[in-house]
């Protein structure tokens, strides 16, 4: 095989599985469901074949690339209107401490330790059960805990104390390319920024990130 035929078919390879993947949804990895844990493997599977084996056509690896992603895209919105469905493929939430005390048949149920229970308090900041109100094991395999009231921090709503809206801030410049949607979408345009800049003595060409936050206060970080 010429080397320019390795090329043409690991770049190929490569967008096609560039593409059943982002078919599969923005969904963090460790946020993936059995089904889609399985499917990324089979995916990785077959995407090698074509590499590997020169004689084999491409589309012997590209036709199941593709059913595969047709599959994951179907299922995915199947589950979206079948919670019994979506029950049966991703599981459901599992709670494991319930006012402090441990519920050792749900965590058989799950064949979920003690050591990783411990392992994801201490990641939580919290290292005694009893100070769990709630800890349930998300189908992601994570752990989801809420302490008990006496043992949260004290927020502003605690106190009574009326705080102002935040909000995100809005990007105006990103890596010296201004962010014109952005701006339309705050009413402002091209002229007040770049007068804006034009104060620290900046144009956008020289800022590498420029954010206006809800209060108004303009970030500028130069290159």
């Amino acid at each position: 095989m010429l080397i320019w035929e390795y090329v043409y078919r690991t770049v190929f390879v490569y967008f096609v599985v560039l593409l059943v993947i982002r078919l599969m949804g923005k969904r963090e990895i460790g946020q993936l469901s059995p089904f889609d844990f399985v499917v990324a493997i089979i995916i990785a599977e077959l995407a090698v074949i074509p590499l590997e084996a020169k004689e084999a056509p491409l589309w012997h690896s590209i036709l199941p690339l593709a059913m595969l992603g047709a599959l994951e895209v179907v299922v995915s919105y199947a589950t979206l209107f079948s919670h019994t469905l979506r029950s049966i493929i991703c599981g459901a939430p599992q709670v494991i401490i319930k006012n402090g005390e441990l519920l050792r048949g749900e965590m058989r149920k799950a064949r979920y330790n003690l050591d990783d229970l411990l392992a994801q308090m201490r990641d939580k900041g919290i290292v005694d059960p009893s100070e769990v109100e709630f800890a349930v094991l998300e189908t992601s395999g994570k752990l989801s805990i809420i302490p008990k009231s006496q043992y949260r921090p004290v927020i502003p709503a605690d106190l009574g104390i009326q705080t102002p809206y935040e909000g995100l801030p809005t990007v105006l410049v990103m890596d010296g390319n201004i962010m014109r949607k952005n701006l339309q979408d705050i009413e402002l345009d091209e002229k007040w920024l770049t007068e804006a800049l034009k104060k620290r003595e900046l144009t956008p060409r020289k800022v590498l990130l420029a954010t206006l936050g809800t209060d108004g206060r303009l970030f500028v970080s130069k290159k």
